[in-house]
């Protein structure tokens, strides 16, 4: 199939409004064909809440047009002569929320060079809303189609289901890449603070990694019953119980935030913390996170830090250890036709857990 035979049309954010239920359907122009390139014809993207940072200009001006969805999945259409990994016409395969990086174009990328493609501070463009090293401006998922650099895209295990990988290839490894780092396994205590698109991947991951004991830590018990059957040993209801973070108290070695408030309990969450524990931040509020106060730091030698989505390795390995485990998230499946009641939808965090948008059969035009 040449270029020719396909057109990229996807939903657009002209400007803020479009987070607001408000984008609109058109074509647009993907990246300048480059040889190590592969295009996809999406079947599935996920929807982040990245998406709604980015579409109403959140974390700095976006440029319009802008299609979001960093959580692509479908088959491979057209293959660059240079592609890496061996991809080929009809392979099922996945893009995540990163789309390019130096891997030394511009001189020595200690990062690049060490698997940490995704920390690239040199050249590090998203799949949406980013620049190439050759003037192309990046489009994303929700879309007919995807051009990207085959670096950057993954082959899907025949196990998994390809509306179960999308959500995986930025919610799903943006909490698994930290869990993994920070050592969640036998003998730890993990806690999960937020059960929402993030969170809910969290506690899955936890339990697959074999952590002693995975706590849900949310304000309300609404959804304490769905904790419990993704795998949670305990729920903490901060708003029902209000001596709840003395009562656990030095009870955790390791905490993933998944929430982005600038008014959450921080300090109440650090107190959770053992001796040596660590937060790790991967909520990221349009204004910022809560004041932290220095002496609960001190005296019990915390460590407060972030992450950032994941490596192209540990993606791969991710997508593994769920086919090997037979992970499955929780998603609710939506025409792409129906992409700006998502938007929306997401927006008052009615997802159960995270919303995957599907392009129906022999789709031209939306």
């Amino acid at each position: 199939m040449s270029s020719s035979d396909y057109k990229f049309e996807g939903w657009l954010g002209l400007d803020a409004s479009a987070a607001k239920g408000k984008m609109q359907w058109g074509e647009f122009e993907p990246k300048p064909w480059e040889e190590n390139d592969i295009d996809i014809k999406i079947s599935h993207c996920g929807v982040c809440g990245s998406d709604l940072h980015t579409l109403r200009s959140g974390w700095g001006p976006t440029m319009y047009p802008c299609c979001v969805g960093h959580e692509i999945v479908g088959t491979v259409v057209r293959v660059g002569s240079k592609v890496e990994n061996g991809f080929k016409i009809g392979d099922r395969v996945g893009v995540g929320a990163q789309s390019d990086s130096c891997l030394g174009r511009k001189g020595d990328c200690e990062l690049c060079a060490s698997g940490m493609e995704n920390y690239c501070s040199v050249q590090n463009t998203g799949t949406y809303n980013g620049v190439y090293l050759n003037g192309g401006k990046s489009y994303g998922g929700y879309a007919l189609y995807n051009r990207s650099p085959s670096h950057f895209v993954f082959k899907i295990p025949d196990s998994i289901s390809l509306a179960e990988a999308a959500p995986m290839l930025c919610g799903g490894v943006t909490t698994y890449a930290p869990l993994k780092y920070h050592g969640a396994g036998p003998g730890k205590t993990v806690g999960i603070i937020g059960l929402g698109g993030l969170g809910h991947f969290g506690v899955l991951w936890a339990k697959a990694l074999k952590a002693d004991n995975v706590v849900v830590i949310s304000r309300t018990s609404a959804k304490k019953e769905d904790a419990m059957k993704m795998g949670a040993d305990e729920f903490i209801a901060t708003a029902e119980d209000p001596s709840w973070a003395k009562k656990h108290a030095s009870t955790l070695d390791l905490i993933i935030c998944t929430v982005s408030s600038s008014s959450m309990p921080l300090m109440e969450y650090l107190a959770l913390l053992k001796f040596d524990g660590t937060f790790v931040q991967l909520g990221a509020p349009d204004d910022g996170i809560p004041t932290i106060q220095q002496f609960p730091l001190i005296f019990k030698r915390l460590k407060i830090t972030g992450s950032l989505i994941g490596s192209p390795d540990d993606i791969r390995e991710m997508l593994q250890l769920a086919a090997d485990q037979k992970i499955k998230p929780w998603i609710e499946e939506i025409p792409m036709k129906d992409a700006n009641q998502a938007i929306v939808e997401l927006d008052v965090g009615k997802p159960r857990y995270r919303y995957v948008l599907f392009n129906e059969q022999g789709s031209s035009q939306l």
